[in-house]
């Protein structure tokens, strides 16, 4: 049995090696660069002070909670939507469905934000086609703009959340709603009073793993808007690849700041499950 833990530990090694080169490592010079001045050495804390101090980075923070929250959220009443459906439906349907789900959710980055140029940038072809059937909503619409954003952020977040979603149907079972339908309850009441609350956990923890998504993306929304959008992941790129200099200091205290926003967002998203639970459990 010790020799078989062994075993169990030593297959451990390369994990923890690259957990401790490629995670833990970086994490730690980053806390540490954000607490050292640009320019010599020391402790300082005016990178943390030009962050919230400064009207850009105060927006950059803004504008990522903001455009975060709302992809989230739709994403995840999309995807509800959508995981039912997969869950309840057989066959080829299925396969096919699970099929485009797979697809789409790897197509992100460069390519998403030229796809989104090509069908509604300011000459794009769905835009072209509003303008020659006289369709102003779409003729004048603008992807450059942070709802524009918002939206392109939407279509990332819809297959990720429907895919960590469909598996949690399977704890909802046929019997519960087959006893509420006999007890009287329509399917509304059923999902209203006994799915949701019983997929409340799951749905909070695609949630925080959403809204960590979306806070952290960054090839998609440089490729279409570059510079003229404030969010943190653009801001935190311009402090290490900048053309005046690299301020790895005030990089490293964005990225921290990013960090305990995610953290903070976990933590409330798990207080959320855990009344739930307890309501669950009380009754």
């Amino acid at each position: 049995m010790k020799r078989r833990k062994f075993l169990y530990l030593f297959a451990l090694i390369p994990f923890l090696l690259v957990a401790f080169l490629y995670e833990l490592i970086p994490l730690s010079m980053v806390v540490v660069n954000s607490f050292r001045p640009d320019e010599g050495v020391g402790f300082t804390l005016e990178n943390y002070e030009t962050v919230f101090a400064k009207l850009l980075y105060q927006k950059a923070i803004i504008n990522s909670i903001k455009i975060s929250l709302i992809s989230s959220c739709i994403g995840i009443v999309i995807a509800f939507i959508g995981a039912r459906a997969a869950h309840q439906t057989h066959g080829k349907l299925n396969s096919i469905f699970m099929t485009i789900l797979n697809m789409v959710s790897n197509f992100a980055g460069i390519p998403l934000a030229f796809a989104f140029m090509i069908l509604l940038g300011n000459a794009g072809i769905v835009v072209q086609i509003g303008r020659a059937l006289g369709i102003d909503a779409i003729a004048n619409y603008n992807l450059y703009t942070s709802n524009g954003i918002s939206m392109i952020y939407v279509y990332f977040q819809v297959p990720l959340s429907t895919l960590l979603l469909i598996p949690a149907f399977d704890g909802v079972r046929k019997e519960w709603q087959e006893a509420s339908t006999l007890l009287g309850a329509g399917k509304s009441t059923f999902w209203r009073k006994i799915g949701v609350p019983v997929l409340m956990p799951s749905i909070m923890g695609t949630f925080s793993v959403l809204f960590a998504n979306a806070l952290a993306a960054y090839a998609t929304v440089y490729a279409i808007m570059m510079n003229n959008i404030s969010l943190l992941p653009v801001q935190i790129a311009g402090c290490f690849v900048g053309d005046v200099k690299i301020r790895q200091g005030l990089g490293g205290a964005l990225s921290v700041t990013m960090m305990l926003i995610m953290i903070i967002m976990i933590g409330l998203t798990n207080l959320v499950s855990k009344q739930f639970q307890k309501g669950g459990a009380k009754a």
